[in-house]
């Protein structure tokens, strides 16, 4: 299925992308994330993320769907 992927702050940098379309047949987000993991080698762990399908926190193993948008969040500083 084909989804699309943002990511934000520190994933960004490591992705070197800001978003991405991409093909798999991952079900779930941590099988995404598992699989993106492998490809960027992300410095953060997926239990200090967390994660939104469609605009909506999800949990990371929610259901993925074609044209769903997976949001990938680090901790975020704020101030």
């Amino acid at each position: 299925m084909k989804l699309t992927i943002e990511y934000y702050a520190q994933l960004r940098d490591e992705a070197g992308c800001g978003s991405e379309a991409t093909e798999t047949s991952c079900l779930n987000p941590a099988e995404l994330f598992a699989e993106l993991n492998a490809r960027y080698s992300f410095s953060l762990k997926q239990a200090q993320l967390r994660v939104a399908i469609n605009d909506s926190f999800a949990h990371w193993d929610s259901p993925l769907n074609e044209g769903d948008l997976v949001v990938f969040m680090p901790p975020m500083a704020g101030g």
